[in-house]
């Protein structure tokens, strides 16, 4: 018997997040995925009338695939699925891994090859369809977090089906209020940061692209930071844990970074001249997310959180900062994190964790479960 939560989560994936329509056709690609689930979705496709076309990928497999590719066969694949793509209107990914690290022993120029040369199926995707991404709850995902699978099957499933319309009722006042303010003030133990965020713009993140979703963002005009910023939270990049990261940052430029790795750290950060830059600023609210687990597709969006990150800015909102970075870091400002302030134009719009203005109430915790 399949879990009475699949089906829940399925009609969230194609009836929110895709919007799917009578007619249309959607691609699942599952890859590591219960087949009891890939039938609920197929089921919930069908449902509202639309046309599924099914994927079913292997971990170990597709590392067989890239271990062995070369220009001819990346190709050939390119045609393939491109040809395959240009005929969806949807395309849902579910994605789980028995081993994060199977892809590992790959050689880098094979992974380098294999991905520069199918670059443009997931640029079609991303640019013509409607599209959404998530991962499948796994024993290492919730070794990661620190908890036992069964407690956290059960908050994947919480906040995966979460009432996204709700936060994306509640979130408007944010993304309103952000694309109109100048000055932004963030401070909190060991961080007093300033920067403009004027003329960028804002979006909200409600589930109809990531799930979980809980966050809304902007950018730093490219030369404007100045102070501070000391991260409580851990992240990983590229295959490396950091943690207690603290930036400098002198008209935009990051001068100074330390942290547990401060090599690595600043290698990273000197990829390019763009990585020493931010490109994106954020606040993460999804009432369900209270602890890092090193995967920033959850960590991004801790309740009462803002991410910062060095690197590439997104087109939704653009400095003008290019770079092959784009390393969002966490900082956690609940009180039991040490709390912490967020100011727009001299307003207070955050004190540890908790939105104040009327307005923005709605994003508190209470208000969304």
């Amino acid at each position: 018997m399949s879990d009475p939560r699949y089906a829940r989560l399925a009609r969230t994936i194609i009836e929110y997040s895709c919007s799917l329509k009578r007619g249309e056709r959607v691609l699942l690609d599952m890859i590591d995925i219960p087949d009891e689930f890939t039938v609920e979705l197929l089921r919930a496709v069908r449902k509202v009338g639309g046309v599924p076309i099914v994927e079913v990928r292997r971990s170990r497999v597709s590392r067989e695939v890239t271990m062995g590719t070369d220009k001819a066969h990346a190709k050939l694949v390119h045609d393939i699925e491109l040809a395959r793509m240009k005929k969806m209107q949807a395309y849902v990914a579910m994605r789980g891994a028995h081993n994060a690290s199977e892809s590992s022993d790959v050689p880098s120029d094979k992974l380098s090859l294999y991905s520069k040369i199918l670059r443009p199926v997931l640029n079609y995707r991303v640019n013509k369809t409607k599209w959404v991404v998530l991962r499948w709850p796994t024993p290492s995902m919730a070794q990661a977090a620190n908890m036992s699978t069964e407690a956290f099957e059960d908050f994947y499933f919480d906040v995966c089906t979460m009432d996204y319309r709700r936060m994306w009722k509640a979130m408007v006042p944010l993304e309103r209020r952000m694309k109109r303010a100048d000055r932004v003030h963030l401070k909190a133990p060991g961080t007093d940061l300033t920067f403009s965020v004027k003329g960028i713009g804002a979006k909200m993140c409600k589930g109809d692209r990531n799930i979980p979703d809980g966050e809304c963002f902007s950018c730093p005009v490219k030369d404007s930071v100045n102070g501070v910023i000391s991260f409580n939270t851990p992240t990983i990049y590229s295959g490396t844990k950091f943690e207690n990261i603290r930036l400098e940052f002198d008209s935009g430029k990051i001068v100074k970074a330390t942290g547990s790795d401060t090599k690595k750290l600043n290698e990273i950060l000197d990829t390019d001249a763009g990585a020493r830059y931010v490109g994106e600023f954020s606040l993460g609210f999804n009432p369900y997310i209270l602890s890092p687990m090193c995967d920033i597709l959850f960590d991004e969006k801790i309740a009462g959180s803002l991410h910062f990150t060095p690197g590439q800015a997104y087109e939704d909102c653009d400095n003008g900062n290019r770079s092959a970075v784009h390393w969002d870091m966490v900082l956690i400002q609940r009180k039991e994190w040490g709390g912490g302030e967020v100011w727009f134009d001299g307003e207070l719009i955050r004190k540890d964790g908790r939105f104040l203005p009327k307005d923005l109430k709605g994003l508190n915790p209470e208000n969304l479960k």
